[in-house]
């Protein structure tokens, strides 16, 4: 199951391991079986002064097991075999089971401590999903913290006919005593504000009252960590407010074009954005949607960003970094049955539909990458362009092109996604050379045709594009006096992580240069 070296890594991690653990394995005639006995014996054998196995289990999800710390009534199981992506997932909930500390700041373990009623998460996942780690290990850590909160940990692809009954076509899915509770990458933060009401207005006031900035990132992908290492350089107070830190590089699997790092993923570089910021004397403020942006001249001298939960920062100078969004196609259909057949990333949902008939809208990179990735895994691949030719890498085309499962219909305007019973059972185009009309039978569509800028909140206040962009010049200054932007909302071409970086970094200088030229607002005498 495991190799020697997973085994040596494995072995090494495990003497971090300081109190008893038991699992208890609940185990059927399947091969799946075979493999999980082999796997937790490996485990076991790895640390037995800790570490007991019994194979008697009894719950009705086989094969399962559950990981609890020796004398506690913690509940947390894992279904299926939690390898792949989910590796990493076991190896957490068993340090922390034993007693390793882990890394999540002393206040979100008393709040998850501290909440009160009975929780019953079950949280679905692929072991191809690079979203769906955070999530598990968000909830096993709640269950292992709190006695109240229980944690199933299902692997989509062993319990395929629960699956298609509870019409799961997403992952991450999670559910909350029976009810579905939320879907798509979550942190541990998010999850335990979403259960403990009153945390909202705890933030907001406690951001409020934070000193004022010299500069204020507003969003923490690329161009806004680059923006922040580059300002704390400085020695100046520094702050980045974000909704998800990393941004959508969150969502990119692959990335091997940032120069002098040979080949990453997404989560793995978002982390490491964040770890460089935080090396210096940033303050970061994570899992806060900026609102509303209020210039110096309205404010009474320092630039406010006011906060979708109430609270108000303020600063000299800022820098708006808050990137790009998937671009809908919206048309009738698409958003009834998101993640009900609508998907907007291959990797992750790609494994849910096995054997099955899927389309991808859009004929760029992204596009192609998709339908090439999916044609490995589903029946068949419809891909529909919009434009008279596929817009994507001629190599990329070649491969495409290679595959005898994929269906390419360009000059194809997508109209309509069917559905019946809650979920898609088709596809509607029109061939804009004849007008003719066509339906694709199929049970997946997954939408790969762009980025929208988030700058919606930003309208009145900065100048936008057409298509809006923020308007910024050669320094990344905006329409309005010290405030600058960079990346993937702005009007600068080619939307690269390694060009939205390169823009953070030039905004910060220029923010910077704007700072030193420019009278710091004098306080209001008190009264």
């Amino acid at each position: 199951m495991l190799d020697d070296t997973l085994k040596s890594q494995l072995s090494t991690y495990l003497e971090r391991v300081t109190l008893p653990i038991e699992l208890v394995a609940s185990l059927d005639q399947s091969e799946t079986s075979a493999q999980m006995r082999d796997l937790l014996e490996t485990i076991q054998g790895l640390r037995s002064d800790k570490i007991t196995l019994r194979t008697d289990g009894s719950d009705s999800r086989k094969p399962s097991f559950s990981v609890q710390r020796a004398g506690t009534a913690t509940s947390l199981r894992f279904a299926g075999l939690p390898l792949g992506h989910e590796f990493t997932s076991l190896v957490l909930a068993l340090l922390w089971s034993g007693g390793h500390p882990p890394k999540v700041e002393p206040e979100v373990i008393d709040q998850i401590k501290a909440l009160e009623g009975d929780f019953s998460f079950e949280v679905y996942m692929s072991l191809t999903c690079h979203n769906c780690p955070d999530v598990v290990q968000a909830l096993a850590l709640m269950a292992i913290q709190n006695p109240k909160i229980k944690t199933t940990v299902i692997e989509g692809g062993a319990f395929q006919a629960e699956v298609e009954a509870r019409e799961i076509m997403a992952v991450p899915m999670v559910f909350l005593n029976g009810q579905v509770f939320g879907s798509g990458r979550m942190s541990v933060e998010e999850i335990v504000a979403k259960l403990d009401s009153g945390s909202a207005a705890r933030d907001a006031a406690k951001l409020s009252a934070k000193e004022a900035y010299d500069v204020l990132m507003v969003g923490g992908g690329p161009a806004g960590a680059a923006a922040a290492v580059y300002a704390a350089r400085k020695g100046i107070r520094t702050g980045v407010v974000a909704e998800r830190f990393g941004g959508q590089v969150n969502d990119t699997l692959a990335i091997e074009n940032y120069i002098s790092v040979l080949e990453t993923d997404g989560p793995k570089f978002a982390a490491a954005l964040e770890a460089h910021a935080r090396s210096y004397d940033v303050d970061i403020m994570n899992l806060q949607l900026a609102q509303r942006l209020v210039p110096a001249t309205e404010a009474g001298g320092l630039i406010e960003v006011q906060l979708a939960n109430g609270g108000t920062l303020k600063s000299r100078s800022v820098i708006l970094s808050t990137g790009a969004r998937w671009r809908n196609v919206n048309v009738p259909g698409e958003a009834e049955y998101r993640n009900k057949g609508v998907a907007y990333c291959p990797h992750c949902d790609g494994p849910l539909f096995k054997g099955k008939d899927v389309a991808v809208i859009g004929g760029g990179n992204s596009g192609i990458e998709a339908a090439i990735d999916l044609a490995g895994v589903v029946g068949h691949v419809t891909v529909i362009e919009f434009m008279s030719e596929l817009k994507a890498d001629a190599v990329l085309v070649r491969k495409l092109n290679s595959l005898p499962n994929v269906t390419v219909h360009t000059n194809a305007q997508t109209i309509e996604i069917t559905g019946a019973q809650g979920k898609v059972n088709g596809l509607r185009y029109k061939d804009r050379g004849t007008g003719d009309e066509h339906l694709v039978p199929l049970e997946g569509v997954f939408v790969q045709i762009g980025l929208v800028p988030n700058t919606e909140w930003l309208k009145g206040t900065v100048e936008l594009s057409k298509f809006g962009e923020i308007v910024v010049d050669a320094k990344g200054q905006t329409s309005v006096p010290g405030v600058f932007a960079a990346g993937d909302c702005t009007t600068v071409p080619f939307k690269q992580i390694v060009i939205a970086a390169g823009d953070g970094a030039k905004a910060a200088l220029s923010a910077f240069d704007y700072l030193i030229r420019t009278p710091a607002p004098v306080a209001a005498p008190v009264a």
